[in-house]
């Protein structure tokens, strides 16, 4: 059963990965109204919320823009920095929600950010204690169980980013349209950009329990 989720999940992320693809590349060919470029619109939705000490930068890279809470800068790929189109506004204003949150000390941004050191330290060795763990699972259960912890806080991670990613989309797509950026007939396209970027975090999270339940699984499953 765990490995037909396991298919199942993978082949719905193809899916929603492909769908934002083909969705980002629609709505790059998009204008927006105001012409505005994603650096510009960037720059515009900072100051509109009172925020001067984050610096918009351009970033290699397709779709790997982010926020840097450490350094306060967002940093947005060269084919949002430098485009005016739906997407672009779209990605920029969303990597700005994040901004947003910072500045208003967002409850799970601050727990997502809590999270991360704990979460890159036990990436690093996570897969070895679990391989480790399922070969002795028989003779020394206690390190599957120290693995599936480890594991769990991926998990938490990935499902704490849900709603700061959900509230970012939401903050953006709601100052696009005040701000003027994106008019009646691009706000649906910027909002459908948004909305399939979440899905691939919805599914990311769900394909993490997955995994974390079929470790569970073999734990439990031991002979004593």
């Amino acid at each position: 059963m765990y490995w037909i989720l396991f298919i199942g999940i993978a082949l719905v992320s193809y899916l929603v990965q492909s769908n934002l693809k083909r969705k980002i590349d629609r709505y790059s060919k998009v204008p927006v109204a105001s012409r505005m470029t994603g650096a510009e619109v960037a720059e515009k939705m900072l100051r509109d919320n009172g925020i001067y000490d984050v610096k918009v930068r351009p970033h290699d890279g397709w779709l790997s823009d982010h926020y840097n809470p450490t350094d306060k800068t967002v940093n947005l790929s060269h084919n949002v920095f430098y485009s005016n189109s739906v997407a672009s506004a779209a990605v920029a204003a969303h990597e700005c929600g994040h901004a947003v949150q910072h500045a208003r000390a967002y409850t799970f941004l601050r727990l997502r950010s809590a999270l991360v050191p704990i979460v890159q330290f036990s990436s690093n060795i996570v897969t070895w204690v679990l391989l480790g763990g399922i070969l002795l699972v028989n003779v020394f259960p206690t390190l599957l169980l120290i693995g599936i912890i480890m594991f769990a806080m991926s998990t938490l991670f990935s499902f704490v980013t849900l709603p700061v990613e959900i509230d970012a989309s939401r903050r953006a797509a709601k100052w696009l349209q005040s701000a003027g950026i994106t008019n009646y007939s691009e706000q649906p396209m910027a909002i459908d950009a948004l909305k399939s970027a979440a899905y691939t975090y919805i599914v990311a999270a769900l394909s993490s329990l997955a995994t974390l339940i079929y470790y569970i699984t073999i734990y439990m499953s031991r002979r004593d």
